[in-house]
């Protein structure tokens, strides 16, 4: 396509045209998950919202090195510098060691990002398997004068970058607001400033995870981790760095201050940040017992769920919103985006139904040239979801006899919504997708309107008025055509 690709860069926090580095080749890094629980929900929308950048950006034709980490080691509870490390915790509690924890939950991850339909990234690296970069790194920005040794931990100094760059360029924070609105805690007096960062943080007597360096056996500062890996896997400078909403600061800023004294340059040209979901209004999270895991909404395994919901009803319904656009969740959205997904399955089954005809009352080029500017548009699925279940209606029309369509035309219609729906979006068509779209149900709403059709030949429109509204109101929509009757769930 010759349109250009514009995504909102959180940098300049505006959208941009998508210019990468090198031509035709994209780096990509996003930050992947602490492998210590069950994924959730919070978990699926960073891996949907980036797979979909991925399909898009391999659809135009870019080669793209997809890297996607695992942090293992140095992410502490608290999200700063102090408190148990979280994998660590999560051993000493189940009486394992870190690494059972790490692999266990690693393949967890995988199979429910299986279940989601996201592709698997080009290189998955972790934590702990590059301790000696980023020791190598840690050397390097305190012989540049930015970090300092204290205790046997190492510390990025804020300030003095600060006074050289700009500390808060990404999240809009300023130096003197983040004076004002801290306090002094238990465990930080070893910094300078407590906003300073951990580049290396020495280990207490009961840390299970540590490595030997020269300032002390410890474990690197979860900030560092990401700096190095995308820098080793993608260099010095690429393209895009994602993420959600919630890593923009302190990570991402944290990561922007190492990388360019590291490296002496930004480390990312564009920066995408997807946003939260909440659970009926409130953000979701373990502490507010609003947390369901994806097993949990597979299943229905959870109080707050009314039902199972399909790995693919759970994709749907992330693409149903930009990105960028923070997604609540209920039951009855949920249920909502279950009979959206099946109306849509419906249209593409519907579509080999279609019979072509001599002319064309629908405009596949228009059609194709909305669903690319929707994606051109900062991957707004919404909009492309939106003109897609227009097509949708068209083939019904078409079905019905209402609309016609070139036998070519046709032909391109199905290579798109082939397209869209499966190789960009992502979607499967799966038996299990929904209760609402199997054989059997299939089968009862085709006897139901076999009788209603005996009824109108019998002349009794009484009894074939009754079982339309009755369909009608447990969420069926009949069209009468000259082949026959139809049905959708509206």
């Amino acid at each position: 396509m010759d349109s250009k690709l514009y995504i909102y860069n959180t940098l300049s926090r505006e959208k941009e045209i998508f210019i990468p580095i090198h031509p035709k080749h994209v780096g990509l890094y996003v930050c992947g998950p602490t492998v210590y629980g069950d994924p959730h929900l919070g978990h699926a929308r960073p891996a949907i919202t980036f797979d979909l950048l991925f399909r898009y950006l391999t659809h135009l034709g870019y080669r793209v090195r997809y890297v996607r980490n695992i942090t293992d080691v140095g992410h502490l509870e608290n999200d700063a510098d102090e408190g148990e490390d979280k994998i660590a915790k999560k051993a000493r509690l189940e009486e394992l060691e870190p690494m059972e924890v790490v692999q266990y939950y690693t393949d967890r991850y995988h199979q429910f990002m299986d279940e989601l339909n996201v592709k698997k990234p080009s290189i998955e690296p972790r934590a702990s398997g590059h301790i000696i970069e980023q020791l190598q790194v840690v050397d390097t920005i305190l012989n540049k004068g930015y970090a300092y040794e204290s205790n046997g931990s190492v510390y990025f100094d804020v300030a003095k970058y600060n006074n050289d760059y700009h500390y808060g360029k990404l999240s809009g924070r300023v130096i003197e607001d983040l004076l004002n609105a801290t306090r002094s805690l238990d465990g930080q007096t070893e910094k300078h400033n407590s906003f300073d960062f951990a580049l290396w943080k020495k280990a207490s007597p009961e840390h299970i995870m540590r490595w030997p360096s020269r300032f002390s056996d410890g474990f690197p500062g979860w900030h560092l981790e990401c700096s190095v890996m995308s820098a080793k896997y993608l260099g010095d400078e690429f393209d895009i760095h994602g993420g959600g909403m919630d890593l923009l600061f302190p990570h991402h800023e944290c990561e922007i201050a190492q990388s360019t004294i590291a490296n002496g340059k930004m480390p990312a040209k564009y920066w995408m940040h997807n946003n939260m979901i909440t659970i009926n209004g409130q953000k979701m999270g373990k502490s507010l017992g609003n947390f369901i895991t994806l097993e949990e909404f597979f299943t229905g395994s959870n109080s707050l769920l009314s039902m199972a919901y399909s790995p693919m009803t759970i994709r749907f319904f992330i693409l149903q919103a930009h990105y960028r656009s923070t997604v609540d969740f209920s039951n009855e959205a949920l249920q909502a985006s279950e009979k959206g997904l099946v109306r849509l399955m419906d249209a593409v089954n519907n579509l080999n139904k279609v019979k072509p005809s001599n002319s064309s009352s629908f405009d596949v080029n228009m059609f194709k040239e909305k669903c690319y500017a929707a994606l051109n548009d900062d991957l707004n699925s919404p909009v492309l979801i939106s003109h897609l279940f227009e097509a949708a209606k068209a083939i019904n029309s078409m079905i019905a006899g209402l609309m016609m369509i070139t036998a070519d035309d046709l032909e391109k219609l199905k290579t798109l919504v082939g397209l869209f729906v499966f190789d960009i979006l992502g979607l499967k068509q799966t038996v299990a997708e929904t209760n609402a779209n199997n054989e059997v149900l299939n089968e009862v709403v085709s006897l139901l309107l076999k009788l209603r059709g005996e009824a109108k030949a019998n002349k009794d429109f009484v009894t074939a008025d009754k079982i339309r509204d009755e369909l009608l109101k447990i969420g069926f929509v009949i069209k009468d055509g000259k082949d026959g009757a139809t049905w959708e769930l509206k």
